[in-house]
Formats: structure tokens, sequence, C-alpha cells
């Protein structure tokens, strides 16, 4: 049915602003018979007042026009005016209500919608075949969302399946908003909510499949049946997920320890109109406060960095003395690295081999060192705090800790290599392995650079030999390794070994003799 809209504004007595009453009028068919018809509200923003009146009038007074004018819709001064006005329903808030009334003959029908905080908009459904309208999709009898689990990241959530994705399942979907700040009676006010206040309100609601996004929206396909909407406004980051027709749903990359609202919109993507179910909230976990390890002077502590466990690892150090010396050994992976004194930063870096850090401080200056696996999978570290200087527990170690090969020196039974030593003489070993293509990346990634010469084959040894320089410039030294196949892959590893008698792997280098000499 068509609606007649005016806008009246007037003063407040009480109010230095004015109001706006907006009023719709209809009149149903002359020739129908009594039936059942429906009208929808939904307001989008502040609670609005609306109220239904009914005109009762004679039969020359149907909405018809004046002789002589050809729009059937205006009422003019020279129809008759209604005589009799009754209001049949009102309503303040800012729920969706449905008014279900019956037609009955020479009725004219007003509408009148007041804001009295501020300007808003709202959206008006009438509906006179109830029969075969499936406009609003129905809420099922318990329109809760049950909150089945909740965890530091994730929270899981389910409801019960409206009718009309029984009835209707190709043309309904559900959507589900999770924000910070509270929960929204409609998809409507929502939507409102989220909007940027700069940008022009789309044709469609967001929530549905509208093309229309504005500047502060980010979408993402999370699979065939799934879109999700993030929304960065001045609460918060809103997030918009509609999933077809599930209705059980894991949220995840939650923060730990914030309250999350959750709301679920049961939509008609043909019409977008939609209806809400009673919405919910939770809590995420805590997360919890890892484990501190307190270091002891000169002991070497080895740690396996589990993501999956915990994010980070805290150790704890008093120090003895004002200069002391972390040693950061990362054994797979890469491994971030902070260290704060009394509370303070004074490094942070990424480590995927060998690190020292030398500091001076006071006494009893109390050191926390923070790690955490930068790798998607598990990483290992060897970390040890000292201030015995003169007592070093890890061996002096060359600037560089890469083995290079010689292209020109590669025969195909030989290859030379060479690398860098130090000031302090040292034992290096040297090992070999033959490697597929295949296999390359694998043992490389895998490499366990804290493993010493122990753990390796027997077969695989070359030799052992000690050297060192003065002059850093001339600490290098080359190895050729006679007796290999031809056009073959081999893996070559260097093993430090101070007077400690703790080792440090050279990083692996993969080289292949030539195929034809």
């Amino acid at each position: 049915e068509n609606l007649l809209c005016s806008m009246t504004e007037f003063l407040n007595a009480f109010s230095p602003f004015s109001i706006h009453i907006l009023r719709c009028c209809f009149i149903l068919e002359e020739d129908r018979a009594p039936a059942p018809f429906t009208v929808t509200v939904t307001p989008c923003d502040v609670p609005i007042e609306w109220s239904i009146l009914l005109y009762k009038t004679s039969t020359n007074f149907l909405g018809k026009a004046a002789p002589g004018d050809d729009d059937t819709h205006e009422v003019t001064k020279s129809q008759k005016i209604p005589k009799l006005v009754s209001m049949i329903f009102n309503y303040k808030g800012n729920s969706v209500e449905t008014f279900v009334g019956m037609s009955s003959y020479s009725s004219l029908y007003m509408l009148e919608f007041l804001s009295i905080e501020r300007d808003t908009h709202i959206t008006v459904y009438l509906a006179t075949d109830t029969a075969s309208e499936h406009l609003y999709p129905e809420l099922p009898i318990d329109p809760r969302i049950d909150v089945i689990s909740i965890g530091h990241a994730t929270v899981v959530l389910a409801w019960k399946h409206s009718p009309s994705v029984l009835q209707h399942k190709e043309n309904i979907q559900y959507c589900l908003l999770i924000n910070e700040k509270h929960n929204y009676k409609s998809l409507c006010a929502a939507e409102t909510a989220i909007r940027s206040p700069h940008a022009k309100s789309p044709p469609a609601l967001a929530l549905s499949f509208s093309p229309y996004l504005v500047d502060h929206q980010q979408v993402m396909i999370l699979s065939n049946s799934e879109l999700s909407i993030i929304n960065k406004v001045n609460s918060g980051e809103v997030r918009q997920i509609c999933m077809g027709t599930k209705n059980i749903y894991t949220v995840t990359n939650l923060r730990p320890s914030i309250q999350y609202y959750f709301d679920v919109f049961v939509v008609n993507i043909l019409t977008n109109a939609s209806a809400a179910y009673t919405g919910t909230f939770a809590r995420t976990l805590e997360e919890p406060k890892p484990k501190v390890i307190e270091l002891k002077d000169g002991k070497v502590i080895h740690l396996i960095l589990d993501v999956k466990k915990q994010k980070f690892y805290s150790l704890q150090y008093q120090a003895r003395h004002k200069k002391i010396q972390f040693t950061f050994q990362s054994c797979s992976g890469q491994v971030w690295v902070q260290i704060a004194r009394n509370g303070k930063v004074v490094a942070s870096e990424n480590i995927a081999d060998f690190r020292q850090f030398s500091l001076k401080g006071k006494l009893l200056d109390m050191y926390l060192v923070q790690l955490r696996s930068t790798e998607r999978t598990n990483s290992s570290v060897k970390v040890q705090v000292s201030s015995h200087f003169h007592k070093p527990l890890f061996p002096l170690l060359p600037e560089s800790l890469k083995i290079k090969s010689f292209s020109k020196l590669r025969t195909c039974s030989s290859v030379t290599i060479a690398w860098l030593g130090t000031q302090e003489q040292s034992k290096y070993c040297v090992y070999k392995k033959m490697i597929k293509e295949d296999q390359v990346w694998m043992e490389v990634r895998n490499t366990d650079r804290c493993s010493g010469p122990k753990s390796r084959d027997k077969s695989e040894k070359l030799l052992c030999k000690y050297f060192y320089d003065i002059n850093l410039r001339r600490a290098v030294t080359t190895q050729t390794i006679k007796g290999l196949e031809a056009g073959t892959l081999y893996l070559f590893d260097v093993y430090l070994t101070g007077p400690s008698g703790i080792p440090v792997r050279y990083h692996s280098k993969v080289v292949k003799t030539r195929k034809k000499c």
C-alpha cells in the first residue's frame, strides 16, 4: 500500500529546539473484505514515539480525488473532512514493534512519528497480504543467543533456527555483530551506529550483501558462504560476519579480558528486512601470566618456546655486579628478545643465531627478559647471564657464522669452503652429509643450531683443526674437501668449540659438485 507522508515542525515550550512530527496516511481499498493488515516500525537510532490514528469517514471519503484532479492520493479541501478520530495504537521506545489490525470500510489511517532527542530515521512497512508475504523473517519461540564456551581469544555462540530459515533457506541468512559497547535491538540501529557521521547512507544494509562500503570498512571473504566486514569507529572495532544458515559460530581473534557484545540478525537477503535475536555478552578469559623463571649467574638454560601454550616467556635476574652480560643462542627459528632494567626497556631485538648484550647498571638492579617466537611453529633458545667476564661460558665468536664456498674451486669431486675464526685458540670440526634436491629446505630449516658434534653420525665427520690469529682480518681458514661424487648436493657444517667445551654451530652450507669436468 502507498503511504502519504508530510513533515510538521513546532516549537517545544520546554526546549529551544524544534521538534519534528512525521505524519503518514493510508486508505485501504474500498472493495476489500475486512482483512488483517500489519504496520512494522523500526527505530534506527534514538527512541521514538509513534501512534496509529483511525479516522472514521463516510463512503464518499476514501482518498479519491476531487472532480478534475488526476492525483488519486491527494487529499484536498474539497473533500469531506473526517468526523470521528480514535487512537488505536501508541508506542514509545527503540524496539521493533508490529501492529496487527483488521481493515474496515470507509476508514483513513494516520501514522504519527515523533523524535524528541534529535534527528533520526526509521523504517516503516505496511502489509495487507499477510498470508503470502515473508518480508520480515520470523524469530524462534526462544530468541536467545547461547554462549557455549569462552576462551582467551574465542567465544562459541549458538542460537535456535528461525522458522524462516527452514521454509525459505535460499533467501535467508544469519549475520553476527560483535562490538565492545552494547547490544543493538535492530539491524537498522546497528548500522546507524557503525556508519561514519560523514558517510552517506547506503541504499542497502551493510550487514547484508551491500556493495556500498565506506572508508572505515574492510571486507574479508572468509569462505563461499561467509562474509566478514570490520568497521573502525570511535568506540573501537565493530565486526560483522554473515555466515549463511549456520546457527553455531566460533568467534576468533578476540582480545583477552575484554567484554564483547554479540547480536544475531536473521536477514531476508532479497529485501534486507531483518529480525534481531536477543543480544548477549561475554568476557574473554584473562591471558595467563607467564611463569617467571629465575636466572642464576653463569648457568645456561634451554627454553622451548611453545606458541600454542603461551605468547611470552619471562626470565628474571637480580644483578650482583654492576656489569653483566646476557647471551642468547637461537637453536631453532627466530626469537624476539626484550631486556628491561627496573621496568625500563634497555634492549630489544630479533635473534636468528647468536647475540650478546653487555649492560652496565647498579647493584641489585632487577632485569626482566621476555622471549617470544616470531615463527608460527615452536622455537628454542639457550640463555645465559653472567657477571664473570673473565670466565665466559660461550666461546669467543667471529663477526659472521656464515660458511663461504668458492665456485671457481668447485670440481666434480671436490669443493673448497672457508669460515672466519677469532683471536682465541679454538677447535673447529667439519662435517658433511649427502642430501637430495627436495631435502635442502627441510635440512636447513630444521637444523638445531645448539646441537653439538656429538649429535652427528661418526661417518659424517671429516676433520678437526685448531687456528686463531691476533689480526682478525687474517683470522680465516679454508678447507678443500675431496672424494665427492659428481653432480651431487652436500650439506657442510662447522662446529666451533671454545675452552669451556660448549660448541657453536656455523650456518649450514649446501654445495653441489660439478656434473661434468
